[in-house]
């Protein structure tokens, strides 16, 4: 088991559906869906805090098995705390060459709150 493996922690996706509210309008859902691990690291670098201050929300780095595909503005709940991400970079702009022993790709996150 690699350091990396040691590093994730299970989460699950949260996919939104939107059902009509039999008024003209519509009801949002989140409904869990496929289960997947993930290390998931808080960026707290200068860089990252001055992006904060002006206004970037993106401060963490998420790490993935190459088979799971995270798609921009897809979110997921971690499961060890409740806390809720929403990827905010492409999920296949960071990934290992195929020839490499380790297979991960990488994405951004910040914290969301579903509404």
């Amino acid at each position: 088991m690699s350091l990396i493996d040691e590093a994730m922690t299970p989460c699950v996706m949260i996919d939104r559906t939107t059902l009509p509210d039999g008024e003209g309008g519509t009801v949002t859902n989140w409904i869990e869906g496929a289960a997947f691990n993930a290390a998931i690291t808080f960026d707290n670098s200068i860089e990252a805090k001055s992006a904060a201050v002006q206004g970037v929300t993106s401060l963490y780095t998420v790490t993935v098995p190459k088979r799971v595909q995270l798609e921009y503005h897809g979110v997921f709940k971690r499961l060890s705390d409740g806390k809720i991400f929403r990827v905010t970079s492409n999920g296949d702009d960071k990934i290992t060459p195929e020839r490499a022993s380790f297979q991960f790709a990488q994405v951004s996150a910040e914290e969301f709150a579903l509404a």
